[in-house]
């Protein structure tokens, strides 16, 4: 997960708290503040009865036309003690001009004249428009929470976009980067301390890779030579103690076996070599090619060479199989590919060829069961390994491929081994 996503997810999370909780404090604030007033009104209204009550003057109208009204009634001291004085409680009355019943506010309060007797009074108001403000603030609250949160976090997101442009522009560069190849310098101009320490690393770190490639290429080219040298004097003394008439069969059987070795081994440098500098991307020329042409000559070439083990070979063109690459990559792909589909063929067996303007299948009969297509491709993998097989020829094929915008995979169809080459979408 991006962290853009990660601090907009704990925004909101905080955000949703922190205003949930403001929210439902403002309401039952407000609704307080809402229900004092209303207590305040009827406070003063129960005052005004109360005090003509007990000055023996004349109450006022059960109902002054606002609706609210009054009941004084007389109580015995027992049910006066067992109450509380004042009591404020929600309910429904009755509206007598209305001839309906409405919610309202109740104050209840209990009094002593100066005779000694105590009196009920229960004062009420309608709550119809306190509920339907209360209603109204509901809706607000609502409404400036959800503004609040999303302009909270609208404001985040364009703030933490603002300040990690530079980081933006970092990144871009560095997946932009190809190490060997002629790249734009950064450009990364910024007053945060952090992102300018950053920069600089990054800056530095390029620098260190590239004179590491300089040098892994330097030590490439100095390793080929100074080791095929070597490789082809033995090879070359060894051809050359085997015309002694002197040996022995079983010296000579040894210095047969050495020579074998070395030509092993011989090989196993050429391959090492060859996928060292594709993976250092050192085969930077293309050009459209056309590989049927490619393939169809080199096919030949490998005929003549396993003629002994009488494979039948048959290719099969549907349109000409064209791609933008290095041509001795190229090279490298087929002869890599026909070589496996020949070395780890049965004697008598077959090899077909399909060419299509979208693919090029190999197929060829070998072991009859489905190679580990999820390891095939690895250097070494040792499957079915012949004698003389480096265990790098797929390996490197896989990694042409991949250099070169292209995709090799393996299916076992048909008692037949399956090796395919597709363009990329």
């Amino acid at each position: 997960m991006k962290l853009i996503y990660y601090i907009i997810l704990r925004i909101s999370l905080a955000l949703t708290l922190i205003l949930t909780i403001w929210a439902v404090f403002f309401y039952v604030t407000m609704i307080d503040e809402i229900n004092d007033e209303v207590d305040d009104a009827l406070e003063d209204y129960s005052e005004t009865i109360i005090i003509r009550a007990l000055a023996g003057e004349e109450l006022p109208a059960r109902n002054n036309g606002s609706n609210n009204q009054y009941y004084l009634t007389e109580v015995s001291k027992r049910y006066a003690e067992s109450h509380e004085d004042i009591q404020y409680k929600d309910s429904m009355v009755y509206i007598v001009e209305k001839e309906e019943t409405e919610p309202a506010r109740i104050l209840t309060t209990i009094f002593k004249d100066g005779e000694g007797y105590y009196h009920k009074l229960t004062v009420s108001t309608p709550s119809i428009e306190k509920d339907d403000l209360k209603g109204a603030i509901l809706i607000w609250i609502i409404f400036l929470y959800v503004a609040l949160l999303l302009s909270i976090i609208a404001i985040s997101v364009w703030v933490f976009y603002r300040n990690m442009r530079p980081l933006y522009v970092l990144l871009h560069w560095l997946d932009g980067y190809k190490t060997g190849k002629k790249n734009e310098p950064l450009k990364n101009n910024t007053q945060i301390t952090e992102f300018r320490k950053l920069n600089d690393a990054a800056t530095r770190y390029v620098e260190r890779t590239e004179q590491t490639f300089e040098q892994q290429k330097q030590f490439i080219g100095n390793a080929s030579h100074e080791i095929q040298t070597p490789l082809a004097i033995c090879r070359n003394r060894l051809e050359m103690l085997m015309e002694d008439d002197s040996l022995s069969e079983h010296q000579l059987e040894e210095l047969m076996k050495t020579h074998q070795t070395l030509e092993y081994i011989t090989k196993l440098n050429k391959s090492l070599l060859l996928l060292t500098k594709i993976d250092n991307g050192q085969f930077s020329d293309t050009k459209d090619l056309g590989l049927n042409d490619f393939l169809k000559q080199y096919l030949k070439d490998y005929e003549e060479v396993y003629e002994y083990r009488d494979l039948e070979t048959t290719i099969t063109e549907q349109g000409e199989f064209c791609a933008t690459m290095n041509e001795s990559l190229a090279v490298a792909l087929l002869t890599n590919l026909l070589r496996n589909a020949f070395v780890h063929n049965v004697d008598g067996g077959h090899i077909r060829i399909e060419i299509t303007k979208y693919n090029i299948i190999f197929r060829n009969t070998g072991v009859d069961y489905p190679l580990d297509k999820e390891h095939i491709f690895e250097r070494f993998y040792q499957g079915s390994k012949k004698e003389g097989s480096t265990g790098l020829g797929l390996a490197i094929a896989d990694s042409i491929c991949r250099l070169q915008h292209l995709k090799l995979k393996y299916y076992f169809e048909q008692h037949e081994h399956c090796f395919e080459i597709s363009k990329l979408n």
